[in-house]
């Protein structure tokens, strides 16, 4: 299975909807659990170490839940509603490990529109073979394509 490529998509407010969704699809490898930690500081030998992670509950390596959460940020950022957004706040519900090889599935869906302050809430989904593994909701703040009211008027 190919990792998905995001073309980039820029959506107004006024462009979405109830219900609209978007995927991407990503393989973790090795070499991304490394630059992760590498990016993020976070050297827990539970992502780095297999000697280490074998004796964990887990019993081998597993990626970083926020590199998991960081598949959400992609999608929000690039598709839907894509570059423009302003992503304010997300929870987390980390419920199962990701271990390298594995394909995360992630999903986002359009679940709530606030039209007065151009502000959406997103329903996100991260799954392994069909296990949610991370879900949450995210809210946004969506450019929209029509003139603030207050804005001035072009002469």
């Amino acid at each position: 299975m190919a990792d998905t490529v995001l073309e980039p998509r820029s959506l107004f407010f006024e462009d979405l909807a109830i219900g609209m969704s978007e995927t991407l699809e990503r393989t973790v490898t090795d070499a991304a659990v490394r630059a992760f930690a590498d990016v993020s500081g976070d050297h827990n030998p539970i992502h780095l170490s297999e000697e280490y992670a074998a004796g964990t509950m887990f019993k081998s390596r597993i990626a970083h839940g926020v590199f998991t959460a960081s598949l959400i940020s992609a999608v929000l950022g690039m598709r839907l509603p894509g570059p423009g957004v302003i992503y304010f706040s997300q929870t987390l519900n980390f419920r199962g490990p990701v271990r390298i090889g594995d394909t995360i599935h992630v999903k986002l869906e359009v679940a709530e529109l606030m039209p007065e302050k151009c502000r959406a809430r997103l329903a996100c989904t991260c799954t392994v073979a069909g296990e949610v593994v991370l879900d949450g909701d995210a809210w946004v703040k969506v450019p929209s394509r029509l003139p603030k009211p207050d804005a001035p008027k072009p002469a």
